[in-house]
Parts: structure tokens; sequence; C-alpha cells
């Protein structure tokens, strides 16, 4: 969904001088500190959840699978058929661990499927937009393998919230905003829409989804019957995760979709699973940065990363003309490699992931930068002899920058007529959840999908996924993300964590569609080249390029177009328009990052929330 704006008296408000000294600067929200733990996402009363069951006595994984479930129940740009990816560090095991918890297409969805629709690629809304849920899966084998708590324990805050909560003015504007589409579909309808005439509930009134409550009770009574029946807690919660994906919940939401023209089977609900991956890293500056793999985006954050280190960022000045074209022209490169080699890694072709986070590699990619013109044809580079194979793509490569065939639309959607249905499509959101306790346990986590517009499935009052419409259907936007069953669309979602001297030092995340990983990158860098506190580096200006080819919609790019901070000063964007740019403006420009910071010298937690929307921390 859209970022929210601000006015631009309040933003020349909060567009701080951030100097290297060391000394605090003023941030509009205040930084975040505690002791014992720390919760942090996209809502107040999400964060809340996380605080309520540490003080239950659950640990980071508990209060991260609570976040997580209490801002999907309340649409916070996503619901219970989306999607979660995290990572997890296991203070047990001292590791990093992946969780991928992301659907797959169903039965019959292919490239053909699609074509002989009409479409370029899947739509990015209905029932052919879903992919199978993941984030129930999720929610209970993280809880399982990581939590301590039962899952009953954690659901209840989101329980509490389907069987009403004061809906916010942001969601109860977004559903009225989607009310046409909302009204094709008639659950969606019921739901989302039941004051008078089908409109959206006002700000503060009470916002019930019934069938969602009924839908996670039956989970909590798959749980108690397990125990009862002398499970163990892990088989308990398992037995409820079967019950969604295999039950009476699975053969509900499989009929819904089916009556309203979706592909789902019962046999596709069955299939998924949850992975548990090792995830990718690279070292910046003696840090050490962890992403999952290619199935998201996230390693094009350590592609940048690695591309950047053969640059004196410092030396140029924080967001200095020369600063700001160095970093666009790195994500352009490591994109171009994201728009063409990510896809899912569990079905072939392999994604040559050992060459793209080559240090070599990156090297030769820093050669391209020129340091006086944005180059507008940056395309994918050549990864396979780092990793000492050949690539079998080299004929697609040659025709990269070839003029692509722009169909009428993806499924009804026109090609963006206008600079605010692309950026729209570009900053599809999410939320982001973090974690963190005295006992070690940190939690990264962007969970997603199902954000209003979508299509919920019955009585189950499930909202479905628009996942899909991040595959491509021609092989030569992408040989590695091509709709078929069973395949996982690459997604633009990004958990981060960091290490210093092999101690959690950072977990952040931030919503935004593919604006994520720049967002984040600059946040890091903020607080490793410019020495920003976690709450400065939230709310610093920041800059988007749209050269990459959007993960949403009809898969555009904008050559040469950056999205700068309405403070940034006339001499900056000068320099910035005459080495090729095109400037927009905008008042909020950090992106909602949500981090927690590890202070080990001191034995605490720092936690930040940007300023940029309703995104909320709680710590102790």
């Amino acid at each position: 969904m859209p970022r929210p704006r601000l006015t631009a008296a309040l933003a020349a408000s909060c567009l701080v001088v951030l100097s290297l000294s060391g000394v605090a600067q003023q941030t509009q929200k205040p930084p975040l500190h505690g002791q014992d733990w720390m919760a942090v996402t996209g809502k107040p009363l999400g964060a809340a959840a996380g605080a309520k069951i540490f003080l239950k006595g659950g640990n980071a994984v508990d209060a991260a699978c609570a976040m997580i479930a209490a801002t999907a129940t309340m649409w916070d740009v996503l619901h219970w058929g989306g999607e979660t990816q995290a990572l997890v560090w296991d203070p047990r095991v001292r590791k990093v661990i992946g969780v991928n918890a992301l659907g797959v297409a169903p039965t019959g969805a292919t490239a053909e499927f699609f074509r002989s629709k009409g479409m370029d690629h899947p739509p990015p809304y209905g029932p052919l937009a879903a992919v199978t849920p993941g984030t129930p899966g999720g929610i209970m084998t993280m809880l399982a393998e990581f939590g301590r708590l039962s899952l009953a324990e954690v659901l209840e805050p989101a329980i509490r919230l389907a069987d009403g909560y004061p809906i916010e003015a942001q969601t109860a504007g977004y559903i009225e905003r989607e009310r046409e589409r909302l009204l094709q579909w008639p659950d969606s309808r019921r739901v989302m829409l039941p004051r008078e005439g089908g409109h959206a509930p006002q700000a503060g009134e009470l916002f019930r989804q019934p069938g969602l409550a009924a839908t996670l009770r039956k989970l909590v009574e798959a749980e108690k019957a397990a125990l009862a029946a002398g499970r163990t807690r892990k088989e308990a919660i398992l037995a409820a995760q079967d019950r969604f994906y295999r039950g009476d919940i699975a053969m509900a939401i499989v009929a819904s979709v089916r009556a309203q023209g979706g592909l789902f089977t019962e046999a596709d609900l069955a299939g998924w699973k949850v992975r548990l991956e090792e995830p990718v890293s690279t070292t910046y500056r003696g840090v050490e940065v962890f992403k999952l793999t290619a199935w998201t985006q996230g390693p094009v954050m350590l592609q940048t990363l690695n591309i950047l280190e053969n640059f004196d960022l410092k030396a140029m000045g924080y967001n200095s003309s020369r600063y700001i074209h160095t970093v666009y022209q790195a994500m352009n490169l490591a994109y171009a490699d994201r728009d063409f080699y990510y896809g899912d890694v569990y079905a072939p072709p392999e994604e040559p992931v050992q060459g793209l986070l080559s240090k070599d590699y990156a090297r030769e990619r820093a050669k391209l930068v020129d340091p006086k013109r944005n180059d507008a044809k940056a395309a994918p580079g050549d990864p396979y002899p780092f990793q000492r194979t050949r690539n079998p793509y080299l004929d697609l490569l040659k025709r990269w920058n070839e003029p692509r065939r722009k169909g009428p639309s993806t499924g009804g959607t026109p090609v963006a007529a206008n600079d605010a249905d692309f950026e729209r499509a570009f900053y599809a959101g999410t939320t982001s959840v973090i974690a963190a306790d005295k006992e070690g346990w940190v939690v990264s986590v962007t969970p997603s999908g199902g954000w209003v517009p979508a299509v919920i499935a019955g009585e189950t009052g499930i909202g479905l996924s628009q996942r899909m419409q991040s595959f491509v259907t021609d092989p030569a936007e992408n040989p590695f993300n091509v709709v078929a069953p069973g395949r996982q669309p690459r997604v633009t979602l990004t958990p981060g964590l960091a290490l210093k001297d092999g101690r959690p030092w950072l977990a952040f995340a931030v919503q935004g569609g593919d604006a994520q990983d720049q967002d984040l990158l600059q946040y890091f860098l903020n607080l490793v080249e410019f020495g920003m506190t976690p709450q400065e580096a939230a709310e610093a200006p920041g800059f988007n390029s749209y050269q990459m080819r959007a993960s949403f919609e009809a898969h555009e790019s904008r050559p040469g177009r950056i999205m700068l901070n309405a403070g940034t000063p006339a001499q900056v964007r000068k320099e910035l328009k005459a080495m090729g740019y095109e400037a927009i403006f905008r008042e909020r420009t950090s992106g909602p990052v949500n981090a927690i910071l590890v202070d080990h010298r001191h034995g605490t937690l720092w936690g930040a929330s940007s300023n940029h929307g309703e995104d909320y921390g709680i710590g102790w």
C-alpha cells in the first residue's frame, strides 16, 4: 500500500542535521530503551500484543508470533492468508536460522493459463492473485521450534482483536478507498464493508471478524485436544497446523476460493510446508549481515554492500550528491541482478547465489559505476564465472534492454497510467515485526500478503494473498521466476539481522515493496558509516531509485527517477539533475523502519521505530 505522507511544515521540522560528532540529535519519536525485552511492529496494538506475551513469560519468538498474529488480524497491510519470512537468532546454538513460510502457486497456475486470459503477468487482485496461505504455518512452526508458550496463549491477543477492536483511521481509509473492488467478492464485502450501504467502518468503531475468530479458536481447540491426548507441546501446536492445512479449515478455504474462480486444491494446501533454512550473509566494515536467500530480494542488500565496500562513503559526506549517486548506482546494479537471477531456490533452474555474493564479482560490478552520470541501462551481470560455472542464459542477457511488450494489463489493471499508480504498486506494503529479549533471542520478520483489497475465503475469515503478481510469464524477464504450480514467487520481503563479533547486534526490517532493501541499506549505512543512533537513523532522510523493475502489477521501471527528501538542498538537487536524474520530492523518505540494536557494552536494548507511519515499540 502507499506510504503515508507528512505535510511540508511537519517535514521541515523532522529534517534534522545529523552530525558525526556523536552528540545525540533530537528526533520526533524518543529512542526506545529496554533491558529485559523489546517488541516493535507496525501498529501500537500489535506492539501491545508482543508486550502481553513477554509479561506472560514468553521469549522473543513467542512475542514475535503474537505480533504477527495481531497485525494480520488488524489488516496491517497483511492478513492470515499471506506469507511470513523471518530470521531468528537462536542463542542455544548461536546461529541465525531462516524461516520460509511463503505459499506456492496452486494447481493450474501456469504461464500459458494467464496468457490465455490476456494477462502478461498474474493479476494483482482477486482469487487468481493468491498463493497458498503461509502465515499460519509460519507462526505455528516458529512457535513450535523456538517458543515456550502454548498456541492458545500466543493467539489470545489476536482472538480478542478478531472479536472486535477499535479500527484505526489508516486501515479504515484503505478499506473505503478500495470499496469498489471489495464489493466484487461476497465475503470481503460482508466483513469489510459492514456499514449501511456497504461502507467501511469508521475510525474508532469496533471492527469485528467473527469468522476469523472462529477459525483461530479451532486452532486452539486442536492444540487442546492434542495435549489432552498426551501429545507434547510441540506436537500439539503442529496438530493445530495440521488442522489448518489438512483438516476442515483447509477444505473450507479451498471450497470458497474455487467458488470465487480461484485454483486452489486441497492437495495444494496439504503438500505445502514451512522450511527452516540457512540464510546468506556478507561482511561490511566488520559487521556480518544476514538475509534470507534468493527467493526473497534480501541478497540484493548484501550485493550492494559488497559493491559499496569499494568506495569511501564516509568521505563523500552524508546525503551529498556524490554519496547519493554512488549508492543509487550500486543499488541499480544489484537490483538488475535481482530482477533476472532471483527466484524459487527449491525449484530448477538453480540460482547462481554463490557468484552473486562473491566479493570479486562485486569488484567487477563496482567498476561500472560512472562517477558523473546515471546509467539508465544498468543490466544484470554474469556471476557464473565467479562460481566457476557457465551461464546458461547469455542469450537472454543480451536482450535485457530490448523494449518489453506492454500488454493491456495484468488482469484488468492497466500499465501504470500515471506516477501515482506506479508509486502505489512500487511500494506495495507489508509490516515488520522485531523482538529481542535478555536471554539472547532476536527475531526479525516481514510478514505480508492479504492486504486491502483482499479476497476473504468464506466463513474462515482468512484474507488471501496477492503474491502471484510477483511471478513473470516470460523467461526473458527472469528465467528463475516463471509461474508454475508448486513454485514460490520471488518476493520483496526482506528481514535483516546483523552480528558483531559473532553476537547479535541489529535486527531491522521495513515495509514498502521494492524500496525495502533500499531503505534498510541506508539505515544500516547511517549506523555504520555515519554513527547515528538507531532512532536517528530511522528518521534520517533517505532516497529511492525507481530504476529497477517493480515486483508488482505491470513490473514497470522508471530509469533515472529518484525520490528525494523535500528538504534536499538546492545545490544537491542541481548536481543530481546534471548527472541525469529526474527527481521527485516527498516529505518523509526514511521508510517505516523498525529495529532493535543490542548494546552488549551496557547490557541493554535500543529500539527504533520510524516516524513514517503508525509503527510502534514497547520495551522493558
